[in-house]
């Protein structure tokens, strides 16, 4: 595994160096960075804004040693304005994007949310992933079990997993195979790194990732 819990076994992936650990990882546990048009940077989430890019790991610690130790020019090669709260940017777009995801998976039909129905879909085995949220109850989340050989998400809120379902609040949810699984696990792993630090708020309980 790599820093920000990105699995580095996934044959014909494309490699990238990190800018701030030297690490070379596939570009799926990394972010991508750009200098827009009058040298701002921008994160660029979904790995497809034009221009030359250099990368950062998925890894709170590591975009922070890039913003201060002012890495980004250097990879780049020129000036470039680095935006004040970088690091939370990336954290907003990386939750965002997997709200979306799992709103995406919801409406085709690949993703269920509330506690019986999580349950249900556990016991018939359709449930390959099981989110819960991190803010809800740790007796209620300790009685669904992560799928034999399936993932866990635990670091989303309630209020994130809600607006994926379209309801002020979720704590328990579960996505099934195929669909948007595979992509939800990749960003979410990439959300899990860059929340690591704060305050075990991307920790999972014990619970597997």
């Amino acid at each position: 595994m790599s820093r920000g819990g990105i699995s580095k076994d996934r044959d014909g992936d494309p490699e990238r160096k990190c800018i701030a650990t030297g690490e070379v990882q596939p570009k799926n546990g990394l972010i991508r960075f750009v200098a827009g048009p009058e040298g701002q940077l921008v994160p660029d989430i979904l790995g497809k804004l034009p221009g030359r890019g250099t990368y950062v790991a998925a890894d709170r610690a590591a975009l922070e040693k890039a913003v201060n130790k002012k890495l980004f020019a250097r990879s780049l090669k020129g000036p470039v304005t680095v935006p004040d709260g970088l690091v939370d940017e990336v954290e907003s777009q990386l939750a965002r994007r997997v709200i979306d995801l799992i709103s995406l998976a919801r409406k085709s039909g690949h993703a269920v949310a509330g506690y019986e129905k999580v349950k249900d879909w556990l016991a018939k085995e359709e449930a390959e992933i099981l989110i819960q949220a991190v803010d809800g109850s740790g007796r209620g989340k300790s009685k669904l079990s992560t799928p034999h050989f399936g993932r866990y998400i635990g670091w989303l809120t309630s209020n994130e997993l809600g607006m994926a379902f379209g309801r002020e609040t979720v704590i328990h949810a579960a996505l099934a195979s195929g669909g948007l699984s595979h992509r939800v696990v990749e960003d979410a792993q990439r959300l899990r790194g860059v929340r690591e630090a704060e305050s075990g708020k991307g920790r999972s309980e014990g619970k597997r990732a």
